[in-house]
């Protein structure tokens, strides 16, 4: 058994839940996606792979998730939150072109030096923190530039 099918049972069973054939298609479909998803896309991939599977259940079966520590909702994106697997995957943060979507992820230590000294000057201990910056990527600044000089 893959280990974040145990620690989604574990959490499961500790709530009083059931560990169902549709929950266990939503978390393998998640863990199948190599980036970031929204529900609707995430309802697309299985409602052609699987029928009968509802958007409800896959919209109830997210909080769960996210209770579990196997993903997070990372930002919104044209009002749709965003989503990523965080079990297993090194902390990044992201940048998010607001004209195409596209999502770049990044690491900086200098960020993370940062957040650790504001942390240690008032005494707070972190848990986690979500850095996301919005704007235009560089291949849409250029194709805005470009519409512009026509």
């Amino acid at each position: 058994m893959i280990k974040q099918e145990l620690i989604f049972r574990d959490y499961l069973r500790a709530k009083g839940l059931k560990f169902t054939p549709e929950r266990r298609m939503v978390l393998e479909e998640i863990f199948s996606f190599s980036g970031h998803f929204d529900v609707e896309a995430l309802y697309d991939k299985l409602r052609h792979r699987v029928g009968g599977l509802s958007l409800a259940t896959i919209y109830r079966t997210m909080p769960l998730l996210i209770k579990a520590g196997l993903i997070k909702e990372v930002m919104r994106c044209q009002n749709r939150p965003q989503y990523e697997r965080c079990f297993g995957s090194p902390h990044h943060d992201h940048l998010i072109c607001i004209k195409c979507g596209r999502v770049f992820e990044f690491r900086e230590e200098e960020i993370e030096r940062l957040q650790d000294k504001v942390c240690q000057r008032f005494g707070f201990r972190p848990i986690e923190h979500r850095l996301g910056i919005k704007g235009y990527c560089k291949n849409c600044q250029i194709k805005e530039r470009n519409s512009r000089n026509v």
